[in-house]
């Protein structure tokens, strides 16, 4: 950031940041400015005397004649600042027989337009966009074209409180040129219909398909255009606020759910998922517009929804380039199926059910406006109540018997954690849900805590904490303190422990450990090693229950699964269950429009056989956040879409697991081996071939079986090894030799076996015979 000013309008708590602040009465008016002018042009000295406000009536601004007064400046973006308004040589008229220059002309074949900003030019062409209202404050033309297919023919007039047209007007307007944050536009000082709608056929429509990449775009800028393929909305992030969803032709993946961190791979994924996924916006520039406009043209409602994956096809409208996206601004519905509906708890199975579920900043203490407090969440009791009313239902639908609870209030007095599992007792009954007390973890605002259903589990020993203090590697002033308790199953007697953690996220800077470019975000060194920390915290036993081994990590890890801290988790020998359970496509978070998972499930080697299922619940992550609790600028019609449901209760999936508790396996396979021949009678001095049957069983059903080695007796007696059941042995008088093997079962007994083959002697022979002959 090269430079910056704030306004502050006196608001109790109010914080601003940057060298300069402009408040009330900073110059005298009694009022904070609404807009301010460095005055002398370019004058900084980092003081409040370098600003001069401007006219609040919009003097300057075409079409505007404002009420500028001395020790005001005039709304000048894009010229020169000043306190003297240029009246110029008088009114400016568009006349519809007067000589244009085409909108290619003014567009150009680069990214911005070739002319000088502030360059008067006269335009003329067919309205294909009417967005006067809304915010944009303005219209689309778009002419016969200039014959290269390289620059575009449309354009964005600027035209607050300028002459009303409609679609298919011809206009005539005069206007200067100038880029708006990417955009080129033309602000209007004067304009004509000449032709109205109806009068004037509208060209035809760009067919737009994906993928397309960002500089294949500009020559569209301003364009009617439509988009012919059935396309899947892939984010919904922006849709509450500005109207804005992402479409692209399928749903996609953050490119490290994928493949490896940096790799030739990860980045030509990257590259194309931007070229594969377009804005579909609503024509409006406003915040919280009402009514929020579906896909379809109608108004957004519970009954008229849409999720992420659903289909849109033939969006129609102008192509734009706004808050650093191409868009579509439509003008008229789009063709919209319901394609991903809302899906049912999965059937995960087993007699023991563990959930993570991120309840996104549950708060008791409410919008708390003290200096040197870091508050979030519900702003209001109204709020606060729509809150936790969502995430008890997604609770106790989930019915877990241990559920990991990320981001609630890290409240010393545990006023947070009561309060929730009040609620959800208030829901499930009195008595069903406990918590494990810990007072405050670590210094975030923030913090994890455990609760349990007590008729089910019962926690087994105190809970351990894993924190700078017991390893260095695990820095607590940006991870958030692992969790960890055993739980013991009523119906079972076996136990588990349960590790629940919430590492440093990816968005904000880390000193010293800084976004590298290969896809792991800012903060991964900090990420690797707080996962080294927790495996060998984990190989410890800190519960001391001696169930090392029997450890089921759940959490936030704010890494996709083939970034480096999960590489280290997994390299461990902990089994990502999302993973094992769903594949390669899992998800539970939407970022930017792309999947993938940062909650999740990693079990021991101990308890991943007993794992019966794994996956999180798409309850939230695919469902638009204007249906959320928060009503925060909101219009009523909006607030009314709030429903005590478990639908976007949080940003992030929950995770279920399901697990089998059976004891452990401490029984030995059992293992025979049988030998042929058992007995060679002649010493003949040769090789002879031996195979050997080694047969094992196990109450698992699983065993394998290896050898182990082979032992001789007797003079000269010599082996050869051809497989592993397949032996010679020289023939030499009176030797004899032993064939051991081991067997071993899934839970690591073992047990070994022999198999003899014995080599007789010449009196043995001698015997033989005469007993063949006298017997």
């Amino acid at each position: 950031m090269v430079d910056s000013v704030a306004v502050n309008d006196g608001g109790a708590g109010d914080v601003t940041y940057g060298p300069v602040t402009l408040g009330v009465a900073y110059d005298g008016q009694p009022f904070a400015p609404g807009g301010a002018s460095r005055i002398p042009d370019g004058t900084d000295t980092d003081a409040t005397g370098d600003w001069v406000r401007n006219d609040f009536d919009l003097a300057g601004i075409p079409g505007n004649t404002g009420t500028l007064i001395d020790g005001e400046a005039v709304n000048t973006p894009g010229a020169v600042n000043s306190t003297e308004l240029d009246e110029g040589p008088g009114p400016i008229e568009a006349d519809c027989d007067a000589p244009t220059v085409t909108i290619g002309s003014v567009q150009g074949a680069g990214a911005a337009t070739p002319l000088a900003t502030g360059t008067q030019v006269e335009v003329e062409g067919v309205v294909v966009g009417d967005f006067q209202t809304g915010g944009f404050d303005g219209y689309y033309l778009q002419d016969a074209g200039d014959g290269d297919a390289a620059t575009s023919d449309g354009i964005f007039v600027f035209a607050p409180g300028g002459a009303d047209v409609v679609l298919g007007d011809t206009v005539h307007v005069v206007g200067t040129v100038s880029e708006f944050f990417g955009m080129t536009e033309v602000t209007a000082v004067a304009a004509s219909v000449c032709a109205t709608g109806g009068t004037s056929a509208l060209p035809a429509r760009t067919e737009l398909t994906l993928p397309l990449a960002p500089a294949d775009r500009e020559r569209f800028e301003g364009m009617r255009v439509t988009l012919p393929q059935t396309l899947s909305i892939l984010e919904t992030f922006e849709y509450g606020q500005f109207g804005l969803i992402t479409l692209g032709t399928d749903r996609q993946y953050q490119p490290t759910a994928i493949f490896e961190p940096g790799s030739a791979e990860a980045v030509a994924l990257a590259a194309a998922n931007v070229a594969d996924s377009i804005g579909l916006d609503d024509g409006r520039g406003i915040q919280n517009p009402d009514p929020a406009l579906h896909p379809n043209g109608e108004a957004f409602t519970l009954d008229n929804a849409f999720r992420a994956g659903d289909h849109v096809t033939a969006a129609t409208g102008v192509l734009d380039y706004r808050f650093d996206q191409w868009s579509v601004q439509p003008t008229q519905p789009a063709e919209f199926a319901s394609v991903l509906p809302r899906e049912s708890l999965p059937d995960v199975g087993g007699d023991l059910r563990v959930a993570s579920f991120n309840v996104l900043n549950y708060f008791t203490d409410l919008d708390l406006d003290v200096p040197g407090t870091d508050f979030r969440g519900a702003n209001t009791a109204e709020e606060f109540e729509r809150q936790e009313a969502k995430i008890v239902a997604a609770i106790t639908e989930i019915d877990a018997d241990v559920v990991g609870l990320i981001e609630i209030q890290n409240n010393n007095d545990g006023a947070a954690l009561d309060t929730l599992v009040a609620a959800l007792n208030e829901q499930a009954g009195a008595g069903t849900y406990a918590a494990i007390r810990t007072g405050t973890l670590g210094t975030d605002a923030i913090t994890t805590a455990l609760v349990y259903q007590s008729a089910n589990v019962t926690p087994t020993g105190a809970y351990a904490v894993l924190d700078s203090s017991v390893d260095p590697r695990f820095d607590t002033s940006r991870n958030r303190p692992a969790l960890a308790q055993t739980f013991t199953s009523y119906s079972t007697g076996e136990a588990v422990t349960v590790v629940l953690n919430h590492l440093k996220s990816k968005g904000s800077a880390c000193s010293g450990d800084p976004d590298r470019g290969d896809g792991q975000g800012n903060c991964n060194l900090t990420r690797v090693a707080a996962a080294e920390a927790i495996v060998d915290w984990l190989a410890g036993d800190p519960t001391g229950q001696g169930t090392v081994g029997r450890e089921l990590i759940i959490g936030d890890l704010n890494s996709y699964d083939h970034e480096d801290p999960i590489e280290v988790l997994t390299g461990a020998g902990y089994t990502d269950l999302e993973k094992q359970f769903t594949g390669e496509e899992a998800y539970s978070y939407v970022f930017d429009g792309q999947l993938g998972y940062l909650d999740y499930a990693l079990a021991g080697t101990g308890l991943v056989g007993d794992v019966t299922g794994a996956s999180a619940w798409h309850i939230n992550s695919d469902e638009p956040s204007i249906i959320d609790y928060d009503m925060t600028f909101k219009q009523p019609a909006q607030d009314a879409l709030f429903a005590p449901d478990p639908y976007r209760s949080s940003d992030h999936d929950p995770i279920v697991v399901g697990i089998r508790l059976t004891p452990p396996d401490t029984t030995a396979p059992t293992l025979t081996v049988t030998a042929n021949p058992a007995k060679i009678l002649l010493p003949t001095l040769t090789w002879r071939t031996v195979n050997l049957k080694p047969v094992a069983s196990d109450d698992s059903g699983q065993a394998t079986v290896s050898f182990v080695k082979v032992t001789t007796t007797g003079k000269h007696a010599q082996v050869r090894k051809i497989s592993d059941t397949k032996f010679e042995i020289r023939a030499m008088p009176g030797t004899s030799y032993t064939f051991e093997y081991r067997a071993t079962d899934a839970a690591g007994n073992t047990t070994t076996a022999t198999a003899r083959t014995d080599v007789g002697t010449v009196r043995d022979l001698i015997e033989t015979i005469l007993d063949w002959l006298f017997g």
